[in-house]
């Protein structure tokens, strides 16, 4: 029975392809061995699984998504790998050298291929069939590592991208707001000027990371797999990615398919915003591996090994919700802009300091003008400062801050700023009908200082507009 349901879960993923090795039959549970060893002047811990039985065996080095990547986060692969006949090596990911704010996918590839040496000099592993499964972020480390060395026998990728990092991470973000409910401009924003800023501030690292160079260098057999309900990687653009570049490489052994009822990890999902099922990973569900994810690959694996690696093919891919979009580019113009804004509003505070260090004071006649300039000076700041930082807020920890829609599919800070916004050309008017009744009797400094903040608010609408503050 499990035979049958196995060949059907295949059969929905568009197939493997024929000369495929027979299938290995599940083994007792594979034992561990813990190593370490080094890379780069730093030392890894990982843990080998051992299938049971003699002889040699192919081995696969687990390369985690982004993010710290303890190893027990991938024991569910390991294990099924290892049952499967395949000396398997997760790893704990380095610390030095890699956080939040800084990662180089050149050292994360030395580390892979440190792990492939490893596993190479074991008596037990056939060392010309050790390859690289890469998982997310590791699908982008997994492929520069085989493009670098003629030692990686095969690449497996499940939820990698064909895209930039940043194109990617907007792509999730603009999902993951419309499965808040979140509509309008905001996930425009991101993507847009909000993707612009933190590219150029550098808080987003490998950002620009271009994967096509390394595809167009690898010319081992590639299995590339994608939950067919990823809503963390455009599946179906990077699957187009994957056999384009890689066929330019002249690689004739290309496979890509799409995991039935996965995610982004190939592990049981809904809607691909939930798991179903699995081990518990820092209290939260890994769910289940379905044998369309698990089986395919070692079934693949074995096929590799026995020199039957199938030729290239490709699964016809689900729809994406979205097409991805390319993140806002001249970010040196986006600080510009924002700090002759904020220096334009900023006039009237300062101006009003200089005028208690002068001690000079308004005349009564002119202080209607002073209430109008206070307002489109607060409005401007809070909303252009405002606006700016909660885009760039999403942005920067990628969807964690809590996003609700709270009326009309808007989230309460983006209402809020998008009413001052609203209230910044409305305080210009005032302004503006304020200083021509009183422009006989305002003084130079206060007549300065009214045509600047004119002139900040009317630059203020094409840039609110830009930034998707203003309704189109």
């Amino acid at each position: 029975m499990r035979v049958v349901i196995v060949a059907m879960l295949v059969l929905m993923c568009g197939g493997i392809g024929g000369g495929m090795a027979e299938a290995q039959p599940p083994q007792a549970d594979p034992g561990q061995e813990q190593v370490a060893f080094n890379s780069d002047g730093v030392t890894l811990y990982g843990t080998v699984y051992r299938p049971a039985g003699a002889g040699q065996h192919p081995g696969i080095v687990l390369v985690g998504g982004s993010g710290p990547g303890p190893r027990a986060e991938y024991r569910p692969e390991a294990e099924a790998f290892a049952r499967a006949g395949i000396t398997t090596l997760v790893v704990d990911k380095r610390t030095a050298g890699y956080s939040t704010l800084r990662r180089d996918f050149g050292v994360l590839a030395d580390d892979a291929l440190a792990g492939v040496r490893l596993l190479r000099n074991r008596p037990d592993v056939a060392a010309e069939h050790v390859g690289l499964w890469g998982f997310s972020e590791g699908g982008w480390v997994a492929m520069l590592a085989a493009s670098r060395s003629t030692t990686v026998g095969f690449v497996v990728t499940i939820g990698g991208s064909g895209l930039t990092p940043l194109r990617t991470q907007t792509w999730l973000l603009a999902n993951l707001l419309r499965h808040k409910g979140i509509s309008g401009g905001l996930s425009d924003a991101v993507s847009g000027p909000g993707a612009a800023v933190v590219d150029g501030a550098g808080v987003f690292p490998e950002a620009d990371y271009d994967p096509l160079p390394a595809l167009r260098q690898v010319r081992v057999p590639v299995l590339a797999l994608w939950g067919d309900h990823d809503v963390k990687v455009p599946g179906a653009e990077s699957a187009t990615i994957f056999q384009r570049e890689l066929a330019t490489a002249g690689n004739h052994s290309v496979t890509t398919r799409f995991v039935p009822n996965a995610g982004h990890n190939g592990h049981r999902t809904t809607d691909g915003f939930d798991t179903v099922g699995g081990e518990l990973f820092q209290d939260k569900p890994l769910g289940e591996l379905g044998p369309g994810y698990a089986d395919v690959i070692t079934d693949w694996i074995h096929s590799v090994a026995a020199d039957q690696a199938p030729p290239s093919g490709a699964a016809a891919a689900p729809a994406q919700t979205m097409s991805s979009r390319a993140p806002g580019d001249h970010p040196s113009l986006e600080y510009a802009a924002l700090a002759a804004l904020l220096l334009g509003f900023a006039v009237y505070p300062l101006s009003a300091i200089g005028r208690m260090v002068l001690r000079r004071k308004l005349s009564g006649s002119a202080r209607e003008v002073r209430w109008a300039a206070r307002a489109v000076s607060v409005t401007g700041l809070l909303a252009a400062l405002g606006g700016v930082v909660y885009v760039v807020g999403i942005l920067a920890v990628g969807g964690r801050m809590p996003l609700t829609s709270f009326a009309a599919g808007q989230p309460l800070p983006w209402l809020l700023v998008r009413g001052l916004t609203l209230a910044v050309p409305v305080a210009a008017v005032v302004l503006g009908l304020s200083g021509w009744r009183a422009r006989g009797r305002m003084d130079a400094l206060l007549r300065w200082q009214t045509i600047v903040l004119l002139a900040a608010a009317a630059a203020f609408v094409p840039w609110a507009l830009h930034w998707q503050l203003l309704p189109r």
